[in-house]
């Protein structure tokens, strides 16, 4: 059973599934926040623009994919 109180990891191996130690997970998580970021203000821009609805659609899709990336992301590297 692990210790809650534990600041350290401990010495022998995570076991299998174990992602990398550390708060952030490395680039990943602000690459999908940027994309995430940019695909709404897109489709935002789109909408307002009155450009063709696939255009918008196209950005929606993106964000909808970042969105479940970074839920993905985040489930996987808090697992109990």
């Amino acid at each position: 059973m692990p210790d809650p109180y534990r600041f350290t990891e401990p010495a022998g191996p995570a076991g299998p599934g174990a992602g990398p130690a550390g708060p952030g997970g490395g680039p990943v998580r602000p690459v999908l926040w940027s994309l995430l970021l940019v695909s709404a203000a897109g489709g935002s821009v789109a909408s307002s623009a009155g450009l063709d609805p696939l255009v918008g659609a196209g950005f929606g899709a993106a964000a909808l994919g970042c969105a479940a990336a970074l839920i993905v992301h985040h489930r996987l590297r808090h697992r109990r």
